[in-house]
């Protein structure tokens, strides 16, 4: 799946500036993760690697609220970690990006671009001249007679508001991309595109847990829930009457300070079986909708995955084999890079991976 937004003039971009690298800044509700990976003739290298916490109100409503925040994670990222590169590769979050997918009689590059945005102003829910658009041909069809072309759009203020931190971080924001389609691309690298028939890859984040569905290794459907690893939190800041730092930390670790004591898994329990209820009752509607064959396997990523009980809840709930991805499985390392902290930090890696290797020009 390429990149979207590729055409924008998203700032003095020089694509032949061959010493002007990429780095990947993925933006999210609770930190900033930054990836550097080089694209060599056997693959790809993973160069550098970080991720620094925000404050709570950092992002507010799917946008960037405190911009001095992000900005200084951004720059000590690069700092820390001796990044060169200029040209940053970045994500608005799904949740925010209006997908549509449509059908057209096969034609050229030109008429398709005139005619894809005609067919937007009809399909899109907003004034086009509120939002950036972009489009990609997925298949064609009927011996070629007519294509399937995917719709998106993102409203400009919302899209503007990563792009605006990113530029004063010192960075050109060259590829600006959906969160849905770095995931995609993260599981195309490291498993293949299409080895497993239908899966489903469940991104559980600070405050959303996000699912993409792959047919062949292409999105077949995209959603969000409200429900992530501060749910978690709240609920053992409710039950054991502790600060959420103490909460977070025995989400974490599954240790609890002496005076106080708790089934970590049986705390949770309630948080997780909602999370769970509502995973099958989207992939339900799905499969009602689609008519699609069963989902074969389903993977967790983002910083919450690893919750106690999760994995088990979802299986017993779906009846598929559930597991931990590897987003760093498609990546050789570079020598200096700490191996123990990549192993702990890569689960809420996986977006930043997906966007690391994306350049300009995709298809």
């Amino acid at each position: 799946m390429a990149a979207f937004w590729n055409n924008l003039d998203l700032g003095s971009l020089n694509p032949f500036g061959k010493a002007e690298g990429y780095v990947a800044v993925d933006i999210g509700s609770s930190s900033v993760k930054m990836i550097e990976a080089a694209i060599e003739k056997d693959g790809y290298r993973l160069v550098s690697v970080g991720v620094l916490p925000l404050p709570p109100t950092a992002i507010q409503n799917n946008m960037v609220a405190d911009k001095d925040a992000v900005v200084k994670a951004i720059q000590s990222l690069l700092q820390n970690n001796g990044v060169k590169a200029t040209r940053a590769i970045a994500a608005v979050p799904g949740r925010v990006a209006i997908i549509k997918k449509i059908q057209l009689p096969a034609q050229g590059e030109e008429e398709l671009a005139a005619n894809v945005e005609f067919k937007a102003s009809e399909v899109i829910p907003e004034a086009l001249e509120n939002v950036n658009l972009d489009y990609q041909v997925l298949d064609y069809l009927e011996n070629g007679a007519k294509m399937d072309v995917l719709l998106v759009a993102v409203k400009k203020d919302i899209l503007n508001s990563y792009t605006q931190v990113i530029r004063d971080a010192g960075l050109t924001p060259a590829i600006m991309d959906v969160d849905y389609f770095a995931m995609e691309n993260m599981y195309e690298v490291s498993y293949g595109a299409t080895s497993e028939g239908v899966v489903a890859l469940l991104d559980i984040g600070a405050r959303y847990t996000s699912i993409n569905v792959l047919k062949q290794g292409v999105s077949a459907f995209t959603g969000d829930l409200p429900v992530g690893g501060e749910a978690f939190t709240e609920a053992l800041v409710q039950a054991l009457q502790v600060s959420p730092e103490q909460a977070e930390a025995f989400k974490v670790t599954g240790k609890l300070e002496a005076k106080k004591n708790g089934d970590l898994e049986k705390l949770l329990k309630p948080t997780v079986d909602h999370l769970a209820a509502e995973v099958a009752r989207t992939l339900s509607l799905y499969r009602a909708m689609a008519d699609e064959e069963a989902i074969h396997r389903i993977y967790l990523t983002g910083g919450a995955a690893k919750t106690t009980g999760l994995s088990k809840a979802l299986a017993d709930r779906l009846g598929v084999s559930v597991e931990l991805a590897e987003p760093l499985r498609g990546f050789t390392l570079s020598k200096h890079l700490d191996r123990e902290y990549l192993a702990e930090s890569a689960l809420a890696l996986a977006v930043g991976a997906g966007l690391s290797i994306r350049r300009l020009g995709d298809k």
